[in-house]
């Protein structure tokens, strides 16, 4: 029972060049590679961010939001979170389709070498890391599925939320919003964008550090 139950696992993590193809499509359609590139603006097509959608502009924001002037309270915010219903939707039912071509098991043999000493947590976070560089939201829906079906711990769980935390949403925001800065800036604009990369990782490195040594007791028995 025991040689037939390693089989399975050894069957269920198999990878083949399918899955190779089907985690390299998930990167490309949810690092934002596709939203902008001169010359090519129907590349956008195949890219997260801009099947997601965008909210139009308000010209009177006063009258222009959710409930119209004065709109406060538990009303606006639930609002609010409806709106992000379907970008949530669209990344899971993506992530199902990457799931079923093997887009995970080639994500968990790629990078665990990589995440796993470094951040303690396996190669198959990787799509949900890679999300959460265009998308708070997606990234954070990838993470909390992995955790609901027991493909990654509590402990490993709050080591990608400090990733994701620190810089959600990176390249989204960074030019979206830091593109007013860009002017004012004195290094290339690349830099900013690689440091603040990096301090993810810093980050995350932290949070790791203080589970092992000072939370210890609160995941001694998990597996």
């Amino acid at each position: 029972m025991s040689e037939e139950k390693e089989r399975q696992a050894a069957n269920e993590w198999k990878v083949g060049p399918v899955a190779f193809i089907s985690l390299l499509v998930a990167i490309l359609f949810f690092s934002g590679l596709f939203m902008k590139i001169d010359g090519m603006k129907w590349l956008s097509a195949f890219d997260f961010t801009t099947l997601g959608g965008t909210f139009g502009t308000m010209k009177e924001p006063a009258k222009n939001t959710f409930l119209g002037a004065g709109g406060v309270s538990a009303k606006a915010g639930f609002l609010f979170a409806l709106s992000l219903v379907p970008t949530v939707m669209l990344a899971l039912g993506c992530l199902e389709i990457f799931s079923h071509y093997g887009a995970i098991r080639a994500a968990h043999k790629l990078l665990t070498p990589f995440l796993k000493p470094l951040l303690g947590i396996p190669g198959l976070t990787g799509l949900a890391l890679i999300t959460d560089l265009q998308s708070t939201d997606a990234g954070a829906a990838l993470s909390k599925e992995l955790y609901d079906q027991k493909q990654i711990t509590k402990k490993e769980l709050v080591i990608m939320g400090a990733w994701q935390y620190s810089g959600a949403g990176l390249i989204n925001n960074y030019f979206a919003i830091g593109s007013a800065l860009f002017a004012a800036l004195t290094a290339p604009v690349i830099i900013p964008l690689v440091l603040m990369f990096v301090l993810k990782f810093v980050g995350a490195l932290f949070v790791r550090f203080v589970l092992n040594v000072v939370y210890k007791e609160d995941f001694r028995n998990e597996q």
